[in-house]
């Protein structure tokens, strides 16, 4: 005869679960609240003075004096400041420069930067790793502002668009994520379109490039933003102000260095706002990098993370 115990029967035993860091946890309703109530406030915080500078170039002088300078809440809308502005004078040739100075200095950028990622993006090339160590060096070591202005000046390049380009045309970082994208190409791809009898140049332009058009998308936004926002070259090598960019007339405009003949005599008279002016000149200058950056969006993940990752 079997003795009866009183101790339940157990089920079979089960392992609890090792704890999962903070930042792996399901957000609770107060934590996506949070979330949320920063985005909109970061959101805000961006698109809050933007909004002020396009509404003050759009409002008249009556109701910019009315506020007392920028102008919150619009009341009725005038497009004098951009009619002065793009009226043929200095503010219209400066932007047709800045304009052109972008789309041919970004073109050669993005040829050298090409070429030179490609050539390094193979391992086997003449003088791979020294070239590669040379440029890694210019990104910690250069020879600083005089020596730069020396050069520019001994080659003749002043009062020349030039000297706007060469200065800063290749960027040794977008050299690095190029090379890492390009790397990354199944080299069995590239090695039978070399045995069916394409060069180099036939393989990047045919099959390494249309493979590579998210990266391309990246760098050539990154070069175009810096010719079209770039103004410190102007300043140092330009002494002609018929020849000066956008973004070297904005500053004059806004610090009130000089301005140019036509809008000064508009301003003087009282049928325009200098700050009007001002503001039209900031949006001149912000309006193709916002049209052009949702674009070009959706490559930035793809086309940094994963020459960056590959590199």
């Amino acid at each position: 005869m079997t003795a009866v115990t009183d101790r339940p029967v157990r089920g079979p035993r089960r392992w609890a679960a090792p704890p999962r860091p903070v930042w792996e946890e399901k957000p609770t309703g107060a934590g996506l609240a949070g979330k949320g109530l920063v985005l909109v406030l970061a959101c805000l915080a961006i698109l809050f003075p933007l909004w002020i500078v396009v509404v003050t170039s759009l409002s008249s002088r009556r109701t910019i004096d009315e506020a007392g300078g920028l102008v919150m809440v619009p009341k009725g809308i005038t497009f004098i400041a951009y009619e002065e502005l793009l009226s043929g004078g200095q503010v219209t040739r400066a932007a047709i420069v800045s304009i052109l100075l972008t789309l041919v200095g970004t073109l050669f950028s993005m040829t050298v930067s090409v070429l030179c990622a490609y050539g390094l993006s193979r391992t086997g090339s003449l003088g791979h790793r020294w070239i590669l160590m040379t440029l890694l060096a210019t990104m910690f070591f250069s020879a600083g502002l005089i020596p730069t202005y020396l050069l520019v000046q001994t080659l003749g390049l002043t009062d020349t668009y030039l000297a706007l380009i060469l200065p800063s045309a290749v960027s040794v970082f977008n050299i690095l994520v190029l090379r890492g994208f390009f790397m990354g190409i199944s080299p069995e791809l590239i090695d039978s379109a070399r045995i069916d009898g394409a060069g180099d140049l036939r393989i990047l332009w045919r099959i390494v490039m249309p493979l590579s058009r998210a990266v391309l998308a990246v760098i050539t936004l990154f070069y175009a933003v810096g010719y079209w926002s770039a103004w410190f070259n102007a300043s140092l090598y330009l002494n002609d102000q018929n020849m000066l960019p956008l973004q070297n007339v904005m500053i004059q405009l806004v610090q009130k260095q000089e301005a140019p003949v036509g809008l000064a005599q508009s301003i003087k008279t009282g049928q325009l706002s200098g700050l009007a002016v001002q503001m039209a000149v900031m949006v001149m200058a912000l309006l193709p990098v916002a049209v052009l950056s949702p674009f070009v969006q959706k490559h930035f993940r793809k086309g940094m993370l994963t020459g960056a990752v590959k590199g």
